[in-house]
């Protein structure tokens, strides 16, 4: 079914892998970002998400000229809203106004979308929730896997506006009645970007530990928002977003024994089985991988 979606930030990292995603299935998507998306088949808008009557009014507006066609009474009302836009980490701006756009902004999308009666809204949170990424020297996880039950902890500006966005988002879920799908997503990797970082990683492993050895492949991601779309029903949810196997050409054990030789594993794992599990979306949502590193950069094992 193809729907009308508007979706927030869809020219950054992950989005502008994401909207083509979504377009390449027959959606119409309304991309606004301070920059436009390069890509002929999106509607770009440019707006202030921390401004609250700048989204309500995109939410009521036309997508494109070709709709004034087929207007009757007014423009036709967004089936979903992917809100993506953020500052995208700490160190980018300061630490009050990366807490201020990422929460203002995020309740001025999510109070627009369920007060305009949408009913499927997913919205990007991030694995810095878990306290790891941004740590100030090292953390570890309190167990292995790390699923969506793990304890969040942040002590970063950016990692404390997600989790106050995922509580943001249940709120809106229980009180509107809307699907609201918060995705904690890992380190993006674009297609580009497999030939320069993961031989790096494959010489020196540690690079990955903030990342706690995760990876989700920018296409992936859209698939797996895809899913959301396509799936109702669940209420508020959040989503551990990250493919299935670890960003290192160590097996799952090895990395557990130099690494966490003392952190609990809760459950037997398999061989190269990603330690930010990604279960639940596989299980959910129906998430099958298409995009494994190894499709994109030789392994140091397949030269031994």
């Amino acid at each position: 079914m193809s729907l009308r979606i508007l979706f927030t930030g869809g020219s950054g990292k992950a989005g502008r892998h994401v909207v083509p995603y979504l377009l390449d299935r027959g959606h119409t998507v309304v991309n606004i970002d301070r920059t436009p998306l390069d890509d002929p088949r999106v509607h770009n808008l440019t707006a202030d998400i921390t401004d609250s009557g700048q989204m309500f009014n995109a939410l009521t507006g036309y997508a494109h000229l070709g709709e004034l066609e087929q207007a009757e009474g007014g423009p036709k009302p967004f089936d979903a809203v992917v809100h993506f836009a953020a500052i995208p980490r700490i160190l980018v701006t300061p630490d009050n106004e990366t807490y201020r756009i990422n929460t203002v902004g995020t309740y001025n999308v999510l109070e627009a979308a369920t007060k305009l009666a949408v009913r499927k809204i997913v919205f990007a949170s991030s694995e810095t929730t878990y306290g790891v990424c941004f740590a100030e020297g090292e953390v570890k996880p309190e167990f292995l896997p790390v699923t969506e039950d793990h304890p969040t902890r942040p002590i970063d500006s950016y990692a404390m506006s997600k989790l106050c966005n995922e509580a943001t988002a249940e709120v809106f879920a229980r009180r509107s009645g809307a699907d609201i799908y918060g995705l904690r997503i890992g380190n993006v990797i674009e297609p580009h970007e497999y030939a320069t970082f993961f031989p790096r990683y494959f010489d020196d492993p540690s690079l990955r530990r903030r990342n706690i050895f995760c990876y989700i492949d920018a296409r992936d991601l859209g698939q797996i928002v895809d899913r959301c779309l396509a799936t109702d029903g669940l209420g508020y949810e959040v989503f551990n977003a990250g493919n299935d196997d670890n960003s290192v050409d160590l097996t799952t054990t090895e990395i557990i024994e130099e690494f966490y030789p003392d952190v609990p594993v809760t459950r037997e794992l398999g061989e190269y089985e990603a330690l930010y599990s990604n279960r639940k979306i596989r299980d959910l949502l129906g998430f099958e991988e298409q995009h494994p590193w190894h499709r994109y950069v030789r392994s140091p094992r397949q030269d031994d």
